[in-house]
């Protein structure tokens, strides 16, 4: 930042300086041409009646060291300053001519750098040519000036400003440092560690942002972390329960190889196993849907056929399970993966209810289903879910019944399941109380045709 600085000041201040020359010097040049002129003009005017001029000539009234010469025309000498009036002509001003040209008598007299102004005039009847003259001086000092600029100036204006640029830069960015320095302590400490924060300013600006934006990452952390740890002790838990039942059965069966019940421990043993098989199930579609690839494969998923395959398949004796859904009714999305959702949905509804289980299917209120949502529900007249629980209920292994005897069969995944295939298909699912007394399960899907963002 501060080389980038540098050149763009060292840049920036030697067109300004250059741009600051070229006028000074245009300024001088034409305050010299000016003076010149003025001086031709005093000589003009000192001349008498008939033509005479006083010798030597008169100073100038603006530049002392001006010098002046009264040419005939045939380029004698006719009056002069006290420094010229023994010389022959230093300049000639040829007849018809504007600007005059230097003779061989101004060597050594003359400087080398002048500026002279000539004119062609008639006094007392007579046509003379006044020619004045004056060294450049004052250009000598806007060079000078300026060299001093270029060569002292400049370089101590340049190291100033570098200074300046690295202190400001380095004050600036020190609260970034900071924060680098609290990431960096944060990430060598254990998972336990990160509910620390960087330190924030409290200021409205980019920084103030970036220390926000990590302080929300680490919370994001923190909070997967935490449940991730929680989702490995409960995943541990439940994979170890019907292995511990199946090694206890199959070693109190060894300990009485001869009385054991060997039909109804291998019973208990599939049973067991059984409860694995659908636990692992579950662990792999979270998986699945925690990596991103779940609803890879989309398109057009017909509701009444798929909802009808469901029903026949899940609804125990002694519940009614109805469904009611428009025909051609669709939504986008992957046809497995719905099919799970649901699937889940009339398990948890079966399961709790008394008699009955209804799913219901609408589009939007507009009617639109190609361009709008289709709502999906499932209630049933069990003793419903209590309103401080039904957020709840869509975290992992969290079961509202029996704590974790598994009696009613649920692993506590499944409407974690239903949550995540919901959101990887831009959905939405709430839960509320049915008319029936029981649950009231809303999904919102896209209907089919509709781009999912």
């Amino acid at each position: 930042m501060t080389i980038a600085a540098g050149l763009a000041l060292t840049a920036a201040v030697t067109l300004g300086l250059v741009i600051m020359y070229l006028l000074q010097a245009d300024s001088a040049r034409r305050t010299v041409q000016s003076q010149v002129r003025t001086y031709a003009t005093q000589i003009q005017q000192s001349a008498a009646a008939d033509g005479t001029f006083p010798s030597p000539l008169p100073a100038s009234a603006l530049d002392p060291a001006a010098e002046a010469q009264v040419l005939t025309a045939d380029g004698r000498v006719l009056a002069a300053t006290r420094t010229l009036a023994a010389l022959p002509a230093v300049y000639g001003l040829p007849p018809g001519a504007a600007s005059p040209v230097r003779l061989g008598a101004a060597d050594g007299v003359v400087p080398g750098e002048v500026t002279v102004y000539g004119e062609h005039v008639t006094v007392g009847g007579r046509p003379v040519s006044v020619v004045t003259l004056t060294p450049t001086s004052l250009l000598s000092q806007v060079n000078e000036t300026f060299a001093r600029l270029l060569i002292i100036g400049l370089p101590t204006l340049l190291l100033l400003a570098c200074a300046t640029v690295w202190l400001v830069a380095g004050r600036a960015l020190r609260p970034v440092e900071r924060i680098r320095r609290a990431v960096t302590d944060i990430t060598d400490l254990s998972a336990a560690d990160l509910s620390q924060r960087v330190p924030e300013l409290g200021t409205d600006d980019e920084i103030g942002h970036l220390a926000q934006t990590m302080n929300a990452m680490l919370a994001r952390l923190e909070d997967s972390a935490s449940r991730q740890r929680r989702f490995t002790a409960d995943a541990s838990h439940e994979l170890r329960s019907p292995l511990t039942a199946i090694r206890t059965g199959l070693e109190v069966g060894l300990a009485h190889p001869d009385r054991a019940p060997w039909p109804d421990i291998a019973t208990r043993a599939v049973r067991q196993t059984t409860r694995l098989e659908a636990l692992i199930s579950d662990l792999l579609t979270l998986a699945r849907t925690d990596a991103g690839k779940a609803a890879a494969r989309r398109g057009r998923v017909e509701l009444a056929p798929l909802l009808a395959e469901l029903t026949e398949t899940t609804a125990p004796a002694g519940v009614a399970v109805s469904v009611e859904v428009p025909p051609g009714l669709a939504v986008t999305g992957d046809g497995a993966d719905l099919s799970r959702l649901f699937r889940n949905l009339l398990d948890n509804a079966v399961r709790h209810a008394h008699t009955t289980v209804r799913v219901t299917a609408s589009p939007n209120a507009a009617g639109r289903t190609a361009t709008g949502l289709v709502r999906i529900t499932v209630a049933d007249d069990g003793p419903g879910i209590p309103a401080e629980d039904r957020d709840r209920v869509f975290d992992r292994f969290v079961r509202l019944d029996a704590s974790r005897e598994q009696v009613s069969g649920s692993t506590g995944l499944g409407l974690a399941i239903v949550r995540e295939i919901a959101t990887t298909h831009r959905g939405t699912v709430s839960i509320g109380a049915a008319a029936e007394g029981g649950a009231l399960v809303t999904v919102t899907l896209h209907a089919a045709g509709q781009a999912i963002s």
